[in-house]
C-alpha cells in the first residue's frame, strides 16, 4: 500500500525576496524613513561581521519602545530596541513547520538564510497563507 504524495509548499515558494536592511547604529528616524519608503513593517538589521547573527526590527518594536516611552526617534538607535539575534528560517523548510515555529516563538514574520548564513529573504505569516495554503492539495 503507498501513501498518497504530500504536496510540500516550500518557503523558497512563497517569501519575498526584496527586504530592506538597515545598521544597527542608525537612528529609528531612519528606519521609519526606510519602512515608509518601501512600504513595509519590518527591517532586518545587518549583521556587523561574519560573526555576528541577524536581527529584526518590526513596526510594534517602535511603537513598544519608543512611542509609548515618548522617546525621541532621532535619539534611540536601532540597536536599543531590535530583536537579535532574529530567529531564521531555512528556504527548503516546509511552510507546515514554519508556520509551528512561528506559533511556537510567537512570531509574524521571519528572515531566510541559506545554509552560507546569507540573507535570501522574508516570509510572514500571510506570505504562507496567501501564497501557500491554496497551493496544497
Amino acid at each position: 500500500m503507498s501513501a498518497n504524495p504530500v504536496n510540500i509548499i516550500r518557503v523558497k515558494d512563497v517569501m519575498k525576496l526584496e527586504f530592506d536592511m538597515v545598521e544597527s547604529c542608525e537612528t529609528i528616524r531612519d528606519a521609519l524613513k526606510k519602512m515608509q519608503h518601501v512600504a513595509t513593517k519590518c527591517l532586518i538589521v545587518n549583521k556587523n561581521n561574519d560573526d555576528d547573527e541577524y536581527g529584526m526590527v518590526v513596526l510594534s518594536d517602535i511603537a513598544r519602545h519608543v512611542l509609548t516611552n515618548n522617546r525621541s526617534p532621532d535619539r534611540v538607535s536601532i540597536y536599543e530596541i531590535m530583536s537579535k539575534p532574529a530567529i531564521t528560517v531555512h528556504p527548503n523548510m516546509d511552510i507546515r513547520h514554519t508556520s509551528a515555529l512561528f506559533d511556537r516563538f510567537g512570531l509574524s514574520r521571519a528572515p531566510v538564510v541559506n545554509h552560507e548564513g546569507q540573507m535570501v529573504g522574508i516570509v510572514s505569516h500571510t506570505d504562507m497563507v496567501m501564497k501557500g495554503l491554496l497551493q496544497m492539495d
